[in-house]
């Protein structure tokens, strides 16, 4: 699957940071997982600390895939707001989702903070009216998250957003919880540090059979070694649904810029993550080094050479988007990609295994809080596998 166009923004940065051998023979393991990207690396990180011997392998290089296409703004805020997921999903998990993904920033940010030089720096988070006729539902979240103590949120009228943030809008809702990410960076951080605890990590090893055994797993590779495990965990994001017998995912595609560096570094409130209610929605965020980061314009499709050769046209859609916004900051694009985006029906990530495959474990955030939702997996997974119940599990199932 071509998961994003080439030169995405920290990849450039970055560069390769780390690098990994491909599987040079077969060998065993307790753990194995698929997928060597954020998510995958969260997971291992729960996993070795928690005392299991773990092998990963992926197709690509380590952090090549999503990862490194990631704009990684960091929000509790599903997708799918809090007062249209309570009639999907029921109250109770409805709003437990919502607190699940506030605990996961701050988890997150414990995490970060171990390495010196990852950025993550915690923000507000703003969303804003679209339009006059989003006012009564964005009320609608404003007073349910009130009422159910999720983050601290403030109701912003017309005259306050103009006030902060300089560009008119209907209304808005602020709320204290936000962060911003370099994924790229972490990733590799974590496969590093916990290479000290004795992950293997493996890429340019892509996985082409699985066969279930009576108590184990074995994965055939497409250089013809096998890794025997007990168990598997599956953490391949966008990926996963070839491992999946009912179709789980809508696929898109998305697009970001990312300006050329500033001077200045405050650019409006608190530089907090922007959002607004049309779907899909225009997102903005900052960066370490004075940047200004810009995505969204997303199209319902997914079809990579159509997609990557749609980026000019996006481009200057997203840069046009801004200057409406702030017509006083001159933003110049500095470099520009594309990648796919999957979302599920109701928002949610799917955590945990079907019956069809035994020994299986799955670890899929989809949509924007796809890394606040792999904190949570890994989380899960770990207990799991620990023999420890999880009652958060129950709201992230297969057959829900």
């Amino acid at each position: 699957m071509d998961l994003r166009s080439n030169a995405p923004f920290w990849l450039l940065k970055h560069g390769i940071l780390n690098s990994y051998p491909s599987l040079p023979t077969s060998t065993r393991a307790d753990i194995a997982i698929i997928g060597a990207g954020i998510t995958g690396a969260l997971m291992a990180d729960h996993l070795c600390k928690a005392g299991f011997d773990v092998l990963m392998l992926d197709r690509r290089h380590a952090g090549h895939g999503s990862t490194a296409a990631s704009t990684a703004l960091i929000q509790y805020e599903i997708d799918t707001p809090l007062h249209k997921l309570i009639p999907l999903v029921g109250e109770q998990h409805a709003v437990r989702s919502y607190a699940l993904c506030l605990e996961a920033i701050d988890r997150l940010g414990a995490i970060a903070g171990r390495f010196k030089g990852v950025e993550f720096v915690k923000k507000p988070s703003f969303q804003f009216a679209s339009f006059r006729k989003h006012v009564e539902n964005l009320r609608k979240e404003y007073t349910l998250r009130r009422q159910h103590g999720i983050s601290i949120v403030h109701w912003l009228e017309e005259s306050d957003v103009r006030e902060k943030y300089t560009f008119a809008a209907p209304a808005g809702l602020l709320s204290s919880d936000g962060a911003e990410l370099d994924c790229y960076h972490l990733t590799h951080a974590l496969l590093s540090s916990n290479q000290r605890r004795g992950l293997q990590v493996y890429d340019n090893t892509e996985v082409v059979g699985i066969r279930h055994r009576k108590r184990s797993v074995e994965l055939l590779t497409a250089g013809g070694n096998t890794v025997t495990a007990r168990k598997l965990i599956i953490c391949c994001g966008y990926e996963s649904q070839r491992y999946i017998p009912k179709v789980i995912e809508s696929q898109h595609s998305t697009y970001a810029i990312v300006s050329e560096p500033f001077e200045e570094e405050n650019f409006w409130h608190r530089n907090s993550l922007i959002w607004e209610t049309a779907m899909p929605y225009l997102y903005i965020r900052t960066t370490s080094d004075k940047r200004i980061l810009i995505g969204g314009k997303d199209d319902d499709f997914y079809q990579p050479a159509k997609r990557d050769a749609r980026i000019p046209q996006k481009r200057q859609q997203l840069e046009h988007a801004f200057r409406k916004l702030f017509p006083a900051i001159a933003f110049k694009t500095d470099f520009s990609w594309a990648g796919t985006f999957c979302g599920t029906k109701d928002g949610l990530p799917y955590i945990g295994s079907i019956r069809q495959r035994p020994h299986t474990y799955f670890a899929l955030g989809f949509g924007g809080n796809g890394i606040t939702f792999s904190v949570i997996a890994a989380a899960i997974v770990r207990d799991l596998l620990l023999g420890k119940s999880n009652p958060d599990s129950k709201i992230f199932t297969f057959n829900r």
